[in-house]
């Protein structure tokens, strides 16, 4: 029998699957009198088995069954009866409205317990399936989106036209032509963009040439009606193909929303814990920070900046973005004559590095929103003019502290923004030169690290403006990286492989794959937890370091006036096409980052419980201690994840084995991420810790020594 025919076969064809492959364990099942007797039959059964991975996932099914765990993203107890359900099902008693999920998934583990699993794919398959993705930057895509362009012009010479715009408009006696030549300039404009973004359906309908379906435009009407904003630029919307001449469901699932988001709108709840401040209380992971929403905080070295700026907006929405909840609650919006720096921000801002400078472990700052590369130049230049200010003023303390005593001083800088994707042409001259001031004067009170952490989706995202910009971003001396959201279509076979090789070939190294948050919101754009792990094993292993390559590349990351440059280096010297330095992890909703599991159970339809312990390869808030481990109920089964790949046009067997996945360790740390030696003697972080403001009230948290919040947003990944 074909494997892949499981995924639709009918509870009855799944029961007499069984009773083919499994004969003794469908004999089990008739002989117990009740599930206890069966549980310890078939203890005996799995006991008699070689030690495995399949065997210990038995015997964890065997231990955690009949106990009740707290499951941690939906805040409810579950009780496992994972055996109880397999005994009925194998009796024949098996409720037919859960459907098969669930008896699929354990098919495949007893195949592997009996030593008839599938092997994985060649490495010459695999790089077959990573050739198939094309970018941004091949000639055939650029023509496309030449015409998408030539196309999407005339239309906003009509919007310009209708426009009230005191800065885009055209002057009196205009011919037809020169509008043309006009709007041709104020494309490569970013304020054109944002000011010419598509905000209805309509409106993105008419831009893709009117090729949206019925039920396409039924949706999107559905989600405006409950309030989900639409707001996508013509350069963005350009990256898309209406005919269908390559793959762009990568980039569709960024724009358009899913049943299950619109249905959820009005329901959905915040993931990460820690984000909830209450003036004068710890936080989820116990840090005191200042009133308001502009500092959160999980870890005990970074913190992030949210500024009361226009970096509190983005360049677009994403569909699948965790802030989706703060627009439901009308908190967040694309008016952007809100998000205006108001008069007393400079003295907020001021108030605000306060906690960085008397914090002694905080040597990190991640400045984000929103996006960090919203603000105008005239405002980042500020708020990067008061990091500097406060890290030297952390340096010249440092000086009068005796050897034991002294703080961490700040490190490292990060921007946190999506622009260089979705707005390229933000990243100007002038911008480039206010990054490379800041650099060499930030170097000389001991930041040692400058990061643009950005969000590239698909290849297709690395367009021509947007390898010019990164490129620019790079020769201010600043390394660029990327974080990339494993959803179901970019989870596709060699999908995530092709970006990282195209993304190194113009110089950006990879931070983080993280798997899709939020809760039924999200399930439709969900890849399961086991897909990132046979993901990393299979495909990634492929560009993965050893140690010492690692050291050495990163190393020079670090030292190269253009990091970019430097990386291009290295692969030419080591004939390599592409560096994986990225870990893939989910962002767990209690505190930290992790792909350290095992799965533990399932739900009745099929769905995985997974149990995770934290990344013990970094430094963690003390919560952490009586948190304990981590149970995460998937958002959806394996199952319904490959028949949504079929249709979607994969073969369901080039992911055969996916189901063995059932317990994983998160990566190690590219060494270009572990912080950077202090050149002066200080104490472990551990006893830094005690010196903290770690769960004690201070003067900077009490609710009168900050402004009140504004539109709030919510920060990016740590």
């Amino acid at each position: 029998m074909n494997r892949t025919q499981l995924l639709s076969f009918t509870l009855m064809q799944l029961e007499n699957a069984y009773e083919k492959a499994f004969p003794a364990l469908k004999q089990l099942a008739r002989q117990a009198s009740d599930p206890d007797t069966f549980r310890e039959e078939l203890g005996r059964w799995i006991a008699s088995m070689p030690d495995s991975p399949a065997r210990q996932l038995f015997d964890r099914l065997l231990a955690h069954e009949g106990q009740t765990i707290h499951e941690w993203s939906r805040d409810e107890d579950v009780t496992l009866c994972t055996l109880q359900l397999l005994y009925r099902f194998l009796r024949h008693e098996a409720d037919p409205t859960a459907g098969t999920d669930l008896y699929i998934d354990l098919y495949m583990q007893l195949q592997q317990l009996t030593g008839n699993a599938p092997h994985a794919p060649s490495d010459k398959k695999l790089r077959q399936l990573t050739e198939r993705w094309p970018s941004g930057l091949d000639p055939d895509v650029m023509a496309v989106r030449q015409e998408n362009r030539e196309r999407m012009l005339h239309l906003l010479i009509e919007r310009v036209q209708h426009s009230h715009s005191t800065r885009f408009h055209f002057a009196d006696g205009m011919s037809y032509d020169d509008k043309y030549r006009q709007v041709s300039e104020w494309w490569y404009d970013e304020r054109f963009q944002l000011q010419m973004a598509l905000k209805s359906p309509n409106e993105i309908n008419l831009f893709m040439g009117n090729t949206l379906s019925a039920e396409s435009l039924y949706l999107m009407r559905s989600a405006r009606k409950k309030g989900i904003p639409f707001f996508v630029t013509p350069y963005y919307l350009s990256l898309l193909d209406p005919q269908g001449r390559y793959d762009d469901s990568s980039i569709r699932s960024y724009i358009f929303y899913s049943p299950e988001l619109v249905k959820s709108f009005g329901t959905i709840r915040a993931w990460e814990r820690e984000d909830v401040v209450v003036p004068g209380q710890p936080n989820a992971a116990g840090w005191i920070v200042p009133e308001g929403e502009n500092i959160h905080r999980r870890y005990p070295e970074v913190a992030i900046l949210i500024p009361d700026t226009m970096g509190r907006a983005c360049g677009g929405l994403c569909a699948s973005c965790q802030r989706m909840y703060g627009f439901q609650s009308k908190r967040l919006n694309f008016d952007f004559s809100q998000l205006l720096p108001h008069d007393s921000w400079p003295k907020k801002l001021s108030r605000l590095m306060q906690y960085f400078e008397h914090d002694p472990l905080l040597r990190d700052i991640l400045i984000t929103g929103g996006d960090a590369l919203m603000s105008r130049n005239k405002t980042l230049r500020h708020i990067l003019d008061a990091v500097y200010q406060m890290a030297a003023r952390k340096h010249r303390a440092n000086a009068s502290r005796p050897e034991g005593e002294k703080y961490a001083e700040l490190q490292r800088v990060r921007l946190g923004t999506r622009l260089p994707a979705y707005l390229p042409m933000r990243i100007d001259d002038e911008l480039v030169q206010i990054l490379r001031e800041f650099k060499e004067r930030a170097s000389m009170v001991g930041v040692r690290q400058f990061v643009v952490q950005t969000h590239f989706q698909s290849p297709l995202e690395v367009t021509p403006e947007a390898k010019r910009a990164v490129q620019q971003l790079l020769a201010a001396g600043w390394i660029v990286d990327n974080q990339q959201v494993f959803n179901v279509a970019s989870s596709r076979r060699g999908h995530s492989m092709r970006l990282r090789e195209v993304l190194s070939q113009i110089g950006m190294v990879g931070y983080y794959t993280f798997t899709v948050k939020g809760f039924e919101e999200n399930s439709a754009v969900f890849a399961p937890n086991a897909r990132s792990v046979q993901e990393s094993a299979e495909e990634k292993r492929m560009a993965v370091l050893t140690d010492a390559e690692a050291e050495i590349l990163a190393a020079s990351l670090n030292s190269a006036p253009d990091p970019g440059a430097a990386l291009r280096r290295y692969l030419h010297a080591q004939r390599r096409s592409v560096v994986a330095t990225d870990r893939n992890v989910l962002n767990l909703p209690a505190i930290g980052k992790s792909m350290t599991f095992q799965l533990i159970g399932y739900t009745p339809d099929g769905r995985r419980l997974l149990q995770f312990d934290h990344d013990h390869n970094r430094l963690h808030s003390p919560v952490i201690h009586s948190i304990g481990r981590v149970n995460i109920l998937e958002s959806r089964s394996i199952a319904s994840y490959l028949r949504q790949l079929a249709v979607m046009g994969e073969d369901p067997k080039d992911y055969a084995t996916i189901w063995f996945y059932t317990e994983s360790q998160t990566e190690r740390r590219f060494p270009l991420y572990r912080y950077p030696d202090f050149h002066f003697g200080v104490d472990d972080f551990e006893h830094l810790l005690a010196q903290s403001a770690f769960g004690q009230p201070s003067a900077l948290a009490q609710p009168s020594s900050l402004a009140q919040p504004s539109s709030l947003g919510q920060p990016s990944a740590v």
